[in-house]
This record gives structure tokens, C-alpha cells and sequence, in this order.
């Protein structure tokens, strides 16, 4: 029996399930999110001026996915695309098909609003979501290069 997946936006009580569930992506990428972070992210997810929109994936009653997601400006066309930011799933429900609804709720998001594309970085070990990513497009040539500025 196929279980149901609800996705839905985080509210100002889901911050104990979002915090769990954003650090837990954190450790997948072998990093921490910092308490002033997690902080402003959240103020960020009920800011009406900021285009960042957080949601997440239940099975039941419980929460098993998170995914964000924002808007930045393409110059090329002269408009915006959708990032999506962050996506993780619980590892014990991964090839369920929760990942692949939140992506399609995020390419929803984008075509209802007219954004023309969706776009988003892995890390190359992440083989398992590699396989989710490249049954919706090949991955692109392109290199990311990334520069800290501020210690």
C-alpha cells in the first residue's frame, strides 16, 4: 500500500520537526548549521519581503522531509529562476518517492508563478539524490566556484 505524502509549509510550530530535519541535512553534507543561521533562516521562511519559502513532507502524521527553495535574478533572460536550496529526506524512507514529490512540488511552485527554470547544486558523492536529479534533466557543465570573503 502507497503511503500518502503531504507537503506543506512550515509553521511557526513545526520549528522543533525543521530544525531536526535541516540539521540532519547538515551532517549529510558533513557540516553544522549554527544557532544565529537556523535563526535567521527561520525569520527568512515568514518574512513576507523575502522570497525563500520552506515546507515540509509528512507521511502520517510525521515529518520526513524538508525542502527550501528561493527566487534569484537570471540576467541573461532578464528574469528570475527558482533555487532550490535544500532538499532531505529521512535515509530510512529514501526511494519512496518523497524526494521526487517535493521536487515536483517545487517545479510546481515555479510553473504556477511563470519561472522558467529550476535549479540546484549536489555534491558529486551524493550518489542517491544524483539519481532522483538526472531522471529530471542531466546534470549541467557547468563548475561551481565558491570564495569566503568573511572568516
Amino acid at each position: 500500500m502507497t503511503k500518502t505524502i503531504l507537503i506543506r509549509p512550515v509553521g511557526p510550530a513545526d520549528r522543533p520537526a525543521w530544525e531536526d530535519l535541516f540539521d540532519r541535512y547538515a551532517d549529510f553534507y558533513q557540516t553544522s548549521v549554527s544557532k544565529a543561521a537556523k535563526d535567521t533562516v527561520w525569520r527568512w521562511i515568514f518574512d513576507g519581503d523575502e522570497d525563500f519559502w520552506s515546507d515540509l513532507a509528512h507521511v502520517g502524521d510525521r515529518p520526513v522531509g524538508l525542502v527550501q527553495y528561493q527566487l534569484m535574478h537570471r540576467s541573461l533572460s532578464g528574469g528570475k529562476v527558482c533555487y532550490l536550496s535544500d532538499l532531505y529526506v529521512d535515509p530510512g524512507l529514501r526511494g519512496g518517492g518523497i524526494g521526487r514529490a517535493m521536487m515536483d512540488h517545487v517545479i510546481g511552485f515555479a510553473r504556477a508563478r511563470g519561472i522558467s527554470n529550476v535549479r540546484w547544486l549536489t555534491q558529486e558523492f551524493n550518489y542517491a539524490g544524483r539519481r532522483l536529479y538526472d531522471s529530471y534533466r542531466p546534470k549541467s557543465d557547468f563548475i561551481l566556484y565558491s570564495v569566503p570573503v568573511v572568516d
